[in-house]
């Protein structure tokens, strides 16, 4: 007798059905992955989002089914009804959660037909990501991708849960709130009911998280929907998810304690990883400069910087001697045991240019000497020098740029990580937590030619730096801190400004009048006037926090619906023009 979808009621899922089920009846639905027709039995592969589950028909006992099922193709959707049962001996896939079991099915349901996909519903499926994110929908089917928005899931959860544990509140902040200038551009919404006015979407809940502390809502969290109208690439999209943490009456490190014991929860739910007791170490931003050449660095391997400088103090060789009579940098990576073809470090010297070095010196330390393009430029006693401060010995090989500073910096730190990569140095399964710490306050614009604030404009300068404020900008360090994963910033954060005298001084710093100040953040300057408690927060990226605890490379894998590097959606054609009815409401009138 052929069922109707109403007898039919799902009883579990497929990737739950086991060896407990055995001699049970049970009903299934799901999407059909593969069908096998062997020697008049039809074997489905039946796929939910918990698994893959097999099911036998048999011709004989359940003919009707049978012949339903003679019908089926890949994606069709089904429901099924049967008796769990031991695979018979031999037949056992050890590869599979349910291989050592089958479903005999004794009914048979098809709730829809389904076109030939434009590409298999497989892990690690060989398509073009365009292809895929045109037909999103079919791509979310995959397993890999349903693991990471699962995962996704759980994660959230478990840092809900730890948060309310300590006593937050979830508290939701506008979403459409002024324009005001805190970095990246602001997506923007024309206003219909007050003509030529404009709403923007937020970068952050920053402004609105301290609001809440001067509300006295003293331990808030939120995990929050942000907007950045900004250059993509693959770790980054123009709306992604922050998890915010804002508390008053606290220091740098009882902020910082709240945020490894997320963390270390997180990944101890999730990946059954103990992180240890022992805090994250710490760093300054000006040691992690002078070692890595950034302020993320990845230290699952050594091979820091070392400034070679005063090798090259009396040094004729004239590329040396320009870059430290303008005050430049000269700095060295040292390769321990290896020697590297004139090809590969050719490869190396294009490698670096791409940002910014000229070009990249080298010595091969051996025991005849040394091996180099500019050997006859330098003097033994120069070698030897840079040797000693680069830790060379024979076998080993040093690259040095010369440069500005900044130039020498990320150059050379980029090499170290390609080095890393390519000769094996990194440990993939480490860990490697770090806080790096003390910031710049400001960092200067020269296409603006003023400084601009490193962090946001309401971070806190430490006491000792305040007089330098206005007269030394360059030199104020910040109470901000940023949170590093193997090389990845996970979290930034920050003590705020809780005086109004030291916001004003900040806004002047920056280059604001006070008209323009009062215009941009007079709110919330006001607010300071009411006794603001001190406060600081810090934010995580929820969508890299995702990608780095599942080693992925693309972020756009652990959203449900990404945009492209263009910031648009290749499914829906977002984003459209619209009909000049809707532009007229908006008095918005657009230039062709």
């Amino acid at each position: 007798m052929k069922l109707s979808e109403k007898q039919f009621k799902r009883s579990m899922m497929c990737g739950e059905v086991g060896l407990e089920q055995v001699n049970q009846n049970i009903t299934l639905y799901g999407w059909v992955q593969k069908r096998r027709n062997l020697g008049g039995l039809i074997f489905l592969d039946l796929r939910d989002r918990t698994g893959i589950v097999q099911v036998a028909l048999d011709p004989q006992s359940q003919p009707e089914a049978f012949a339903e099922a003679e019908k089926l193709r890949s994606e069709y959707v089904v429901g099924v009804r049967g008796l769990v049962q031991h695979r018979p001996e031999g037949q056992e896939n050890t590869a599979m959660a349910t291989g050592m079991i089958e479903v005999q099915a004794t009914d048979l349901i098809m709730l829809n037909s389904a076109e030939t996909p434009p590409f298999y519903i497989v892990p690690n499926v060989n398509a073009d990501e365009t292809l895929r994110l045109k037909y999103r929908y079919l791509d979310l089917r995959r397993p890999d991708i349903q693991n990471a928005i699962i995962t996704r899931h759980h994660i959230t959860k478990t840092i809900r849960d730890y948060l309310y544990n300590h006593g937050f509140l979830e508290i939701e902040t506008p979403i459409l709130n002024k324009s005001t200038p805190e970095g990246a551009r602001d997506y923007l919404v024309p206003s219909r009911v007050n003509r030529g006015t404009f709403y923007a979407l937020p970068q952050s809940p920053q402004i609105f998280k301290q609001l809440l502390m001067i509300g006295g809502y003293d331990r808030y969290y939120q995990i929050a929907r942000c907007f950045r109208d900004e250059d993509l690439r693959a770790d980054r999209q123009p709306e992604f998810t922050q998890i915010d943490i804002e508390m008053s009456f606290i220091n740098e490190h009882d902020i910082q304690v709240v945020a490894e014991g997320m963390v270390k929860n997180t990944f101890k739910e999730i990946l059954s990883v103990d992180l240890g007791q022992e805090e994250f170490p710490r760093m300054t931003y000006d040691e992690a400069m002078a070692k890595y050449g950034s302020d993320k660095p990845d230290i699952r391997f050594a091979m820091e910087m070392v400034d070679v400088a005063p090798a090259f103090m009396q040094s004729e060789f004239k590329v040396f001697k320009n870059v430290l009579e303008s005050k430049g940098a000269i700095k060295a990576l040292t390769v321990k045991g290896q020697q590297f073809s004139r090809k590969q470090i050719d490869g190396f010297t294009e490698y670096v240019k791409r940002y910014g070095a000229q070009g990249l010196v080298w010595l091969a330390y051996n025991e005849e000497g040394i091996r180099s393009s500019v050997a006859k430029f330098l003097s033994q006693e120069e070698i030897d020098h840079v040797a000693q401060l680069a830790d060379a010995q024979s076998g080993d090989t040093v690259f040095i740029i010369a440069s500005k500073i900044e130039t020498v910096n990320k150059s050379l730190g980029a090499l170290r990580l390609k080095l890393g990569s390519e000769l094996a140095l990194i440990d993939e399964s480490k860990w490697a937590f770090l806080w790096v710490v003390d910031f710049p306050l400001f960092e200067y614009d020269e296409e603006q030619g003023r400084f601009m604030a490193s962090h946001h404009p309401f971070t806190m300068p430490h006491a000792a730096d305040l007089e330098h404020l206005i007269s030394d900008p360059g030199r104020v360090k910040a109470r901000a801190y940023d949170l590093v994963l193997n090389g990845v910033e996970i979290g930034g954060g920050s003590i705020r400004i809780h005086k109004q005298d030291i916001q004003e001084k900040m806004f002047t710093a920056l280059g604001f009048t006070l008209e323009d100040a009062k215009s941009q953040f007079g709110f919330f300057i006001d607010a300071l006037r009411y006794g603001t408690p001190p406060h600081g927060g810090i934010a995580f990226g929820l969508d890299r926090l995702v990608m780095e605890m599942l080693h992925l490379a693309n972020i756009r894998d652990v959203i449900a619906f990404p945009k492209t590097t263009s910031a648009s959606s290749l499914m829906s054609g977002a984003p459209n023009t619209v009909s000049a009815k809707q532009l007229a409401e908006l008095y918005i009138d657009t230039v062709k």
